[in-house]
């Protein structure tokens, strides 16, 4: 019997009678996967400008990218602030997510619909609000000012990731160590944390690509010695057509999938 016709799923459904939903995927995984690969060849062009295929291959743009002072200076800035996002989102958005799964207030659904506001209304909106706040806080510019508004889009995305592991999660445990005395404190560490642990270091990462992908609310809130790369990238390639962006595209891209990656592997290995 061929795998064509092996059951694919515990319903008995086979591989020939999915192959329409196999071509669909294909499908959808070209149109949206591609087009960010084409930016990888583009970066080993030796030309002055953006073309695909490349006529000759060159490393300039990579040496260009990394002998650059204003370019190293916003990489470093990126990786500060997502560094910093990750250690304020995860927490914030772990503990947020524990106290309302567990809340017995009728208004707990109310308060997690506004937390995950951020992510649900036009982020050239969460921007425009964010800039009107610092400009009264004088945060515009500052190193806080861009780890604060990277969390409050962060924080979202970690209560949505944990609240589902939660739910997955028998809290009949944590009443019992609760019963023998542990602290509520305790339990959670003890029962609840070592049992989403994959949730939560999931939502880590999320955390630090959200603040380092991250173009319109850094539009808005970093600049001068605080600017981040995405920042620059995008004045760069509004000002003038430099290759070095298609270098710094293609490393962020090996970045962004060597931390997923990473996160998948560890999630292996963390199920029993």
């Amino acid at each position: 019997m061929s795998w064509l016709d092996k059951p694919a799923t515990e319903t008995q459904i086979t591989h020939r009678s999915r192959l329409w939903l196999y071509a669909l995927v294909v499908v959808l995984f070209a149109f949206l996967v591609l087009p960010t690969l084409l930016v990888i060849p583009m970066s080993f062009s030796e030309s002055q400008y953006l073309e695909f295929p490349p006529r000759h291959l060159s490393l300039r743009w990579y040496e260009a990218y990394f002998n650059s002072r204003s370019w190293m200076h916003a990489t470093a800035t990126s990786f500060k602030a997502a560094t910093l996002t990750v250690i304020v989102a995860t927490p914030l958005g772990t503990i947020a997510a524990y106290g309302l799964y567990n809340a017995e207030l009728a208004t707990a659904r109310l308060v997690s619909l506004l937390l995950i506001t951020p992510i649900v209304i036009p982020i050239i909106l969460v921007g425009t609000a964010i800039f009107y706040a610092y400009v009264r806080l004088k945060l515009v510019n500052s190193l806080i000012g861009v780890v604060l508004a990277h969390s409050i889009l962060a924080i979202p995305i970690v209560i949505m990731i944990v609240t589902s592991a939660l739910k997955s999660f028998d809290m009949n445990q944590e009443r019992v160590a609760r019963s023998l005395g542990a602290s509520r404190v305790t339990a959670f560490f003890t029962v609840v944390m070592p049992q989403i642990k994959f949730a939560v270091l999931t939502a880590a990462v999320l955390s630090f690509l959200t603040s380092f992908d991250e173009v319109i609310v850094s539009l808005f809130v970093s600049g001068g010695e605080n600017s981040t790369l995405t920042r620059i990238m995008f004045t760069a390639l509004r000002d003038q057509i430099d290759p070095t962006i298609a270098a710094i595209s293609t490393i962020m891209i090996v970045v962004t999938s060597l931390l997923l990656a990473l996160a998948q592997m560890f999630g292996r290995q963390a199920k029993p």
